[in-house]
């Protein structure tokens, strides 16, 4: 049986947003976090083989039924099972922000990719209106169960940082966007767009999507 948080995860890790990240053409694909696969559909679109890691046994035999191959446990667990030079296509949907050293993570997986290959990522912006609101206005920093302050996030960025995170470990950005962006009520408008104005327009978006490739 899946549990509340996996229920949670199902309802919202189909991710249709990320679908504009997919490059044009890929056949071997590695999802990290794969969670129940709800992602497979939008991949499975063009014909590819599809592996999954994922650390929730239950998701993971959930997964199984909607991916090729799905290994169970914590990527640097189960890295060794994962061949070399092998993935054109790598996707780690809010997952560099769970990792205490995403930099090494980043080199590892460089390993599991073809030269040609790309990673794609989303990211969540601790930029984001409310979280700054609540840091710059309230001056607090207080960790929820969901959200920009899980309390499972152990590294944060900027659109500035994940530039830099990507770049310094061998990874040249084709595309980036902000994805889920914030809905405001009328009555809010004013103050947010004068936001807008004084910390930037990155303010308005949740997360980054982003599509790179190796250097």
């Amino acid at each position: 049986m899946i549990n509340e948080k996996s229920e949670l995860m199902y309802a919202i890790s189909k991710r249709p947003e990320m679908a504009q990240f997919l490059p044009g053409a890929y056949s071997k694909v590695l999802e990290i976090g794969c969670n129940v696969g709800n992602f497979a559909p939008i991949v499975k679109s063009k014909p590819c083989e599809y592996w999954g890691v994922e650390p929730f046994e239950e998701a993971a035999k959930v997964a199984g039924t909607r991916m090729d191959k799905v290994l169970v446990g914590l990527y640097d667990n189960v890295a060794n099972e994962v061949p070399d030079n092998y993935f054109d296509m790598v996707i780690a949907n809010d997952i560099i922000e769970h990792l205490e050293q995403p930099w090494n993570f980043l080199q590892s997986i460089k390993k599991k990719m073809t030269i040609n290959a790309f990673i794609v990522l989303s990211i969540p912006n601790v930029r984001y209106y409310l979280n700054l609101g609540e840091l710059l206005i309230h001056k607090d920093w207080k960790y929820v169960n969901s959200g920009i302050l899980d309390i499972t996030h152990l590294r944060f960025f900027t659109k500035k940082s994940i530039i830099r995170l990507l770049n310094e470990n061998g990874f040249e950005i084709e595309m980036m966007k902000g994805i889920n962006p914030i809905k405001v009520y009328k009555r809010h408008l004013p103050k947010y767009w004068l936001a807008k104005i004084v910390f930037g327009a990155d303010i308005e978006f949740i997360q980054f999507g982003v599509r790179a490739r190796m250097k």
